[in-house]
């Protein structure tokens, strides 16, 4: 279970964990040690506490999306109806149903949400929109953008400069 996050300092060894981590996420803790110089216990410590102070969200494989079948990247602008509260509750639950959404971010500006969904092409997104993103409670436009190639993706967080994280 995450604990409510309080300050951590993070020194340059625990920069030095993370930055290996985020490469390597399944690395040995003895090879972690040894890349961080200490010793596999006092390494296994950091991580274990850097887990529990919840800078360490989880593990995962990252998987080639063309690979699994679904290669096209399309972003997509929703516009609500209105932007109370319950809109936007009712939306975002909804919304947490659907497999081919991977990102959704409340925005500021023009539109209320942005959207990362994957589909296997044209034809997936026609469905997905006319079948789903059209029918999320409160939605009153939708505007998508399909990606043509992936110019750079990263999944690091660049950690060179952080000294601290603060809580909620």
């Amino acid at each position: 279970m995450r604990q409510s996050l309080r300050t951590t300092v993070l020194d340059r060894i625990d920069r030095a964990i993370l930055a290996r981590l985020q490469e390597h996420g399944r690395i040995p803790n003895s090879e972690l040690a040894a890349h961080v110089h200490l010793s596999e216990s006092a390494c296994l410590r950091r991580v274990k506490a850097m887990e529990e102070a919840g800078i360490i969200s989880g593990y995962t494989a990252i998987l080639d999306p063309a690979s699994c079948g679904r290669p096209e990247s399309v972003f997509v602008q929703v516009t609500l109806e209105k932007q109370t509260e319950p809109y936007l509750r009712a939306f975002e639950e909804a919304l947490a149903t659907c497999p081919q959404v991977m990102e959704c971010y409340l925005m500021s500006g023009d539109s209320d949400y942005l959207l990362r969904v994957v589909v296997a092409g044209a034809a997936d997104y026609e469905a997905l929109h006319n079948r789903i993103l059209t029918r999320l409670p409160g939605v009153a436009r939708v505007h998508s953008s399909f990606t043509l190639r992936t110019v750079m993706k990263r999944t690091a967080l660049p950690l060179a400069d952080v000294v601290t994280v603060g809580g909620d």
